[in-house]
Parts: C-alpha cells; structure tokens; sequence
C-alpha cells in the first residue's frame, strides 16, 4: 500500500500539473488558421517538403538542405512504434543512426529511457517541438549504463498520434540552437489539420519461444487507444487535439536460477530454504509494467493586420513497475518474518511531463518578419520500491518506501527576426536572421520516507530500503540559472547553383560561463541531378545542473559497526575537490561533415553523408575515490572524444502491380574513440566502453512499402550490428564479450476496409531473433541470460492487430 506520504505527494502532483489540463481546455481560443494538407505519400512529394529545421530560409527543401535531413512522417511513425507505440522505438526503428536499448534491472532507467544519436550521449542531441526547445526529464540515472549520470530529454512523453512529421537534423547546429546540438537536432512538428480526425485501437502480444528456459512464453500484452480531431471556426481559428491511452503488462526473460553455484561461491548461506529456489526463475529482466496517458493541442489563430498567435501544450502521465535483483531467503538483505521465501523488489515511478508554448508571428512592414514566444517545460519523477524491505529496521519495517522526487522545469522566451537583403550580384535576395533567447532552468530533488534511509537496530543487516535506498534530507537540492542567448545568420544563394549559410551564437550559463559558437556550410549543384554539401562547426554543451549540483548518499556500518558511505558530491563539495573534482566546463565540438545528394532518375535518390565530431571534455561520472573509509564518486570532464562515421540513404520509388513500391535502404557506420584521458583514475573501464563500444558501430535498414488501392504491404529488415561489453566486478574481474550482429523482421499488412476503415495486423521480429547468449561470467548466475543493452532487446517476437477510424 501506498504510504500517506505518497498519497499527500500524489496530490501535490495532481496540483501541479491542473495548469496542463487549463491549458489544453484554453487552446480554442487560440485557434487559427493553419495548413490542412496531408502528409506526402510518394518519394518525390517527399523531398519536395520545406524543411524548417537546419535553416531560417523559407523554401529549402530536404534534396536542397545543405546539412543531411531525415524526415518522417506520421504514418512512418504509426507503423515503426513496435511493442511500446512510443515515439524513441519508432526513431530507433526508422533512424539507423538512433539508439534506443531497452535497460533492464536498471533503477530509474527502467522507467525513463535514454536514447543516443550517432552514437554519442543521449544529452548531446537538441529536442525541439515545432521549433521550440524542449525540457529534459527529471530522473538522474546513476544506475543505467547508456546515459550513465544523464536526465536527457524523455521522447515517450510525446505521444505519437499528435506529430504531424519529424525532422532529424544529424549535423551540429549549437550555432543555430545553442547548447545540446552536438550530434544533432531532433524537431518533432505537431499535427495541426483544421479539420477531421481518427480513432484507433492496437492490441497485441510477445509470444516467443525462450531458449534459456526452453519455454513458449505469452507476455507483454498491450492496449493502446488513440484519437484526435481538429476543428475550424467562425474566427478564422482551428485547433487540432487528441489524447492517447496505453497499457502494457511486464515481460520476463530470466533464466532458471543457478543458487547452488552462488552459494558454493560463497554469496550466502547453504540453508535449505536458500537451496529451494535453485533452478527457479527468480529475476525479471524484461520490459516494465506501464500504464500511459496523453493529451495535446495545437492550434492557432489569424488576428486582424495579418498576424498569427499560435499555441500548443503536451501532458503525460505515466505509471511504471520495473524491477530489481532477487534477495534470497536466508540472507542479511531479508527479513524472514515479512519474506520466509525471499523477494524480489519492484522499483515504482510516476512521470508527468507538461509542455505549453504559446506564441505570436507575423510581418514588421514588408521585409521584416518575427516570431517571439513563450514556453514553459516541467519534469517531475516520483521514485519508489514496493515488495521491498529495509532489514536493519527487522520485523517493523514497511514494505514499500518513497526514494525521491525529482523535478526539473524550464521557462524560455524567444525572439527570432529576419529581413530579406538584395545585394548586388545576387538573383535573389539574402535572408539575414538574427534574435535572441532568455531561459530559467531549474532542478530539485527531495527526500524520500525517513524509513528509506534509516539505519535500524539489526545492525548485522544493511540499511536503507532493498533496491534503494532513499534520498537523505541532507542531499536534497533546489537549483536554478540563468540563460542568456543571441545568434545571427546570414544565408543566401550565391549563385543559380551554391547555397551558402553562415551563423553565429553566444550563449551565457549562470553557472558555466559564456560559449561562442560557429558554423559555415553549404550546397554546390554540379548538375542538376548531383550536388555536392558540406559543413563545419563548433558546439558546446552545458552541464546539466543536475551534473553540477546533484548529491547522494548511502550510509551504512562498516568494519566493526562503524558508520560509512558511498556519496555521489556535487563538484564544488570540499571533499570531493580534495579527491580531483574540479568545477565542470561546457563539452566542446569540433564537427565536419561532408556529403552528396543526387536525383540519377525520377523516383530514385540517394545521398551520402560523412562525418567527424572531436568532442573535448565530456562530462562522466567518476570512478569511486577512497577517502578515509568512505567513498566519493562526481561528475568530471574527464575525456576527449573523436567519432567517424558515414550515412547512407537510398529511396527508390516504382509502380508495381497497380499500386507504388517504395523501396529504402537506409544504413549508419560509426566509430568513437577516446583520444585523451585527464585522469586513469577517474575513468573506469565499464564507462569508457560505454563510451566506444557498448553501442552497435552499424546498422542497415531496408524497407519495402507497398501501397495499392486497397491493400497495403511493408516488411522491413534490420541488420544490428555487434557490440562489445565490458565489466567491472572487482578483484580484478573483468569479463568481456562481443555480441554478434543480428538480423531482425518485421511484417505489416494492412486492408483499407472501405473509404474510412483500415485493418493491420503485423508483426515485429517475427523470426523470435534474440541477442547472442551472454557467457556464464556475465550472464549472472543464468538470471540474466541476455544483455540488457541489446539493440534488439530480448523480449522476442511482438504481433498486434490495428484498427483504424478516419473521418
């Protein structure tokens, strides 16, 4: 049960976001005139979309961007979200340069994701929604691998049926968007149809035959709900909303747990109750149970002189089980008057995230143009245990605990200008855009239930809540700055066939200081069916106040009942600067690319891009310092970085049996290496390989999408590539294995019923294909037979049906 604590924090939550719920009821009144035109559906509709993210010019398309684009579109994106319909499985689908594993026994990484981008840390790629800067999450992640120490950006917080298209800018933009835009940018654009709407429903299912246990497992059942409308009114306004519901159940993939060889190895006691687990399925890796809820608006409204207010809000709500390591019957972690058979704890979290952006464009005479705006972003995490105990409080200890809470909001104002500039020489004139950006970020975190934390009386038991413990009082934080940003950008048609841009931007952090960032590119049409581009750049990143500022400890007895800890300090703690921690600088990159776009035949178009990205002082986690008998760990800019990579895209589009046959290959190589370490003592090997090898170096896509009148037929096969794991387990102890490549399947169907019906039935990893088995130093015991890093996963085969309404 809940304790009451949790309950009053429930409804300070339910307080907290009302403002989400006003605002989406108060989007009609902003509703404006907006485009209805659906989304292209052929390869040449396709490239001839204006593109918005990369560029201030109005009429670039994506074959004309001097940067390489990705551009997906919304029934892309319906037909890619796989088991979880979030919008990070849909990328990690469709991009071959997006990462998206699927963390397990992670903590608070089995309930917030994180995600990378050619394959750097998920906090150096920018998120922006129509445009504007999108908030990180809350939840700092001490226990995940990938992201290790990082609250990005929370993708599945936007729900799927609200975008309209997605723009994947892979190119550094930190001189165009400021901080986070290393590896790229990621604009998710909003529907905004004036009228109509849809109604649909998904069920479906994991049904897997699981090696390890030698079992046809059902599992992950999933009910997914969605529906939107738009609506057009007397005032020349519309608005577009929609609200999105799912519900999935956990999955499990453990393996039948070796006890016996645990306890020869001396874990824990030879007890006959201990011996009765053997060769039982104990552990839960596996996807997290979920409940999900969303509601958007995006509308907008035309006023008198031609100017456009506009607005837009996204909510979410989110309930999530993950679960944590076994604790064994007779153990010290146990108390066997609550758990005579042991237990297994179940880590809780409730996410909402809000989003509301309202906003007004227009013209200033007849060359000028603006927009200017105001968003407010809000993150709060709610981290607990169930089904847990802390066993130095004995047989009066609860069962369930609150960890913390974690909250981070984000207020920005914007003010973008442009003018159009004849020079002589030029056919057409130059666009000149310059503006300026205010933003307040926050950060907090809170204590969780004294009985988290507490050392009890047993004092042969450890302390703290199991699969815990909590946030102590005296770690709690409440963290703000200052930002300040301007840019200008200069772009132009030098002549009929070069396109050159230009731009510059200095950002100023309360706390980190100033950064100058720059950029050139351009696009050279030799004919017109091959163009040559290229950029270089320079970006910064600046450290999260979380990095700067976040503080954890975990006391216990020692040697001799001693009090000890293990503190995570913030930098400018004395004691951590007396173990090497020094007050954290921006991440700083040097990017280059270069590339060709080409259009041989009509229907057929390819492009090539390559690329590298030097990255100085990228902020990690440190190893654990010794200080007396406590140990210290904090962030640091321990490591410079070089990553290498190439892009390639080939879309071919052809009739074939009376309907269109797009056909796609779509494939990402890339390779980090560190090329200098401040400190060995500081960089452990679990956190360099994360940094260079955990992650696949490559990965192809290709598609077939066929679409007739009244059937439609997509399979899509995906080629991961291998990935390398290391491990740190003390003593010495350093297991390593490489994971093979893999080759997954994914089926689709689709029946237009009549002029509004559609029925879908599929399938993704429809060959069950799992990861290469881990080996016996890795695999845990055989409760962990499949790394949880996996770019497959290891859940197995997923089939659904799909039912769709449209009006």
């Amino acid at each position: 049960m809940p304790t009451r604590r949790a309950s009053h924090r429930r409804a300070n939550d339910r307080r907290t976001f009302r403002p989400a719920l006003i605002a989406l009821a108060c989007m009609p009144a902003l509703a404006g005139a907006q485009s209805t035109s659906p989304a292209p559906t052929g390869t040449e509709a396709r490239l001839d979309t204006v593109i918005v993210t990369g560029t201030r010019a109005k009429d670039r398309t994506l074959l004309e961007s001097a940067s390489p684009v990705d551009v997906l579109f919304q029934d892309d994106l319906r037909r890619a979200a796989g088991p979880d319909g979030n919008l990070a499985s849909a990328l990690q689908t469709l991009l071959p340069s997006f990462n998206f594993p699927r963390q397990s026994n992670s903590s608070g990484a089995d309930h917030v994701r994180a995600a990378q981008l050619r394959g750097l840390s998920p906090d150096q790629v920018l998120v922006l929604v129509n445009g504007k800067r999108r908030h990180s999450s809350a939840i700092v992640n001490l226990d995940s691998k990938l992201g290790k120490g990082t609250n990005p950006v929370d993708f599945n917080s936007i729900p799927v049926n609200a975008i309209k298209r997605i723009e994947v800018l892979r190119d550094g933009a930190g001189a165009q968007y400021g901080s986070d835009a290393i590896a790229g940018v990621i604009n998710i654009i909003l529907d905004n149809a004036s009228s109509g709407g849809e109604i649909e429903t998904t069920l479906g299912a994991n049904r897997t035959q699981f090696e390890p246990t030698d079992q046809r497992i059902v599992d992950g059942q999933t009910a997914e709900l969605r529906a939107k409308h738009g609506w057009s009114f007397d005032n020349g306004g519309s608005i577009r909303a929609g609200v999105e519901a799912k519900k999935r159940n956990s999955t499990n993939r453990s393996g039948f747990d070796d006890v016996a060889t645990q306890i020869d190895f001396g874990f824990f006691d030879d007890t006959p109750d201990n011996r009765a687990l053997d060769g039982r399925r104990n552990y839960r890796p596996g996807e997290p149970e979920l409940k999900d809820f969303n509601l958007w608006a995006n509308a907008g409204l035309t006023l008198s002189g031609g100017q456009d207010l506009y607005g837009f809000a996204t909510y979410n709500h989110r309930d999530s089980v993950g679960a944590a390591f076994y604790r064994y019957p007779d153990t010290a972690q146990n108390v066997k008057s609550i758990y005579p058979n042991g237990f297994r704890p179940e880590t809780t979290g409730i996410n909402q995230d809000l989003q509301v952006v309202g906003g007004v464009r227009g013209s200033l005479g007849e060359a000028w143009s603006y927009d200017t705006s105001l968003t407010y972003g809000r993150n709060d995490f709610d981290y607990g245990v169930r089904r847990s105990v802390n066993a130095s409080l004995g047989a009066a200890s609860p069962t369930s605990f609150d960890l913390a809470e974690f909250a981070s909001d984000q207020l920005t104002a914007n003010v973008d200008l442009s003018h159009d500039i004849a020079i002589p020489g030029l056919a057409k004139p130059a666009l000149l855009a310059f503006g300026g950006e205010y933003r307040r970020e926050g950060f907090k975190t809170r204590a969780g239930d004294a009985a988290s934390y507490a050392i009890g009386p047993v004092t042969t038991s450890p302390s703290g809540a199991q699969a815990g413990p909590g946030l102590q009082p005296s770690d709690a934080v409440d963290l703000s700055r200052n930002v300040y940003g301007i840019y200008g950008d200069l772009s132009a048609d030098l002549t009929p066939t070069v396109f050159a841009n230009a731009a510059v931007r200095y950002d100023h952090y309360g706390d980190a200081g100033g950064s100058t960032t720059g950029k050139l590119a351009g696009r050279w049409a030799l004919a017109p069916e091959f163009a040559l581009r290229a950029a270089a750049s320079t970006n910064f990143r600046a450290p999260s106040l979380a990095q700067s500022g976040f503080s954890f400890s975990v006391t216990d007895r020692g040697d001799g009942g001693a009090l000890t800890q293990v503190r995570t300090l913030p930098v400018n703690d004395p004691l951590a600067q007396s173990l090497g921690a020094k007050d954290l600088k921006a991440e700083k990159s040097r990017n280059f690319s270069i590339g060709l776009s080409s259009q041989p035949v009509p229907g057929l178009t390819l492009t090539l891009d390559a690329y590298r990205i030097d990255i100085d002082d990228r902020i990690t986690l440190s190893e654990r310092q010794s200080s007396g008998a406590d140990s210290v760990n904090f962030f640091t800019n321990a490591v410079d970085t070089r990553t290498r990579g190439v892009d390639l895209v080939a879309s071919w589009l052809q009739p074939v049996l009376g309907g269109e046959l797009r056909s796609t290959l779509a494939s990402s190589w890339t390779n980090t290496s560190i090329r200098e370490v401040s400190s060995d003592a500081l960089i452990g090997l679990e956190t360099r390989n994360t940094l260079t090898d955990a992650a696949p170096k490559n990965r192809h896509i290709i598609t077939f999408d066929w679409q007739g009148a009244d059937l439609g037929v997509l399979a899509r096969f995906t080629r991961h590539g291998e990935t390398t794991r290391v491990f740190d387990f003390g003593g010495g102890f350093v297991p390593k294995q490489t994971y093979d490549a893999v080759w997954q399947v994914d089926l689709e169907g689709e029946w237009k019923l009549t002029k509004q019906w559609r029925l879908a039935v599929g399938g993704v990893n429809i060959t069950d294909r799992y990861p290469e088995r881990s080996s016996s130093d890795i695999s845990y015991f055989n409760n962990l037979p499949y790394d949880v890093l996996s770019p497959i996963g290891f859940s197995g085969a997923y089939y659904y049906a799909r039912l769709k309404y449209e009006y």
